[in-house]
């Protein structure tokens, strides 16, 4: 991604980057550079063998999710809400839940938040198409209320099947409740930032950040969440 596609999707994010003079002979440390070693790279969507077979489970899966009524969310629910981006991606963004827009098209993260959720990949050099995206719970709760303890053990076995299936390199979970519901926990997501943690007994490492809706509420929090992204980068570099 060459520097003027970077700032523009930084500015989406409403990150003020400060770029160093060139008349300055000490090289200034540029908070927003994007880790050492990421690299944009040409999207190859020719799938190999092994991804077409993963692709065809997922759809296998896709339509077991579409016909679920473990929960009372099939009573409301337009449409289930599955997931959607490249079959062995190395990243997966898991949210919370789907939203009114989400539940009308059958898509995680759009509108304003899938927006800025698009500019947050995009900052870290990463296309929305070579990324999959999903939600801890597959149905939309009335009114965007918090998803309930019974509905996230109900979509709990759903997720673990995409993680196994995708196997991505790391996990980029989003929001206090899809991170607290991913790793067992119940600790505030103020003091889950900027840590690693790993999902389950496997090695893929998880990093936890605010959720899009949540900075277009509290706009201050964007430079957090971009300390997160960076970190993020560091830790699928070492992954």
């Amino acid at each position: 991604m060459n520097e003027e596609k970077r700032l523009y999707y930084l500015d989406q994010m409403g990150i003020q980057a400060w770029v160093p003079q060139t008349n300055i002979g000490t090289p200034q440390v540029v908070e927003e550079v994007i880790a050492e070693g990421v690299i944009e790279k040409e999207l190859n969507f020719e799938q190999t063998s092994q991804q077409k077979i993963t692709s065809a489970n997922l759809d296998e899966l896709k339509l077991t999710v579409s016909n679920c009524t473990q929960c009372e969310l099939h009573r409301t629910r337009t449409q289930t809400v599955f997931g959607v981006g490249h079959p062995a991606a190395e990243w997966l963004i898991i949210g919370e839940a789907p939203g009114a827009d989400e539940d009308r098209l059958g898509e995680p993260f759009v509108g304003r938040a899938g927006q800025l959720l698009t500019s947050m990949l995009r900052s870290m050099g990463l296309a929305r198409e070579e990324v999959f995206i999903a939600n801890i719970l597959k149905c939309r709760p009335p009114n965007n209320r918090d998803p309930q303890a019974n509905e996230i053990n109900s979509c709990s076995s759903y997720l673990r099947q995409q993680i196994e299936l995708i196997q991505p390199k790391i996990i980029l979970v989003v929001g206090r409740i899809a991170a607290q519901s991913l790793l067992n926990v119940d600790t505030p997501i103020g003091k889950m930032r900027g840590k690693k943690f790993t999902y389950q007994d496997t090695n893929i490492p998880v990093v936890a950040t605010y959720h899009p809706a949540y900075l277009l509420r509290s706009p201050q929090q964007k430079r957090s969440a971009w300390e997160d992204l960076k970190f993020a980068l560091k830790i699928k570099k070492m992954a």
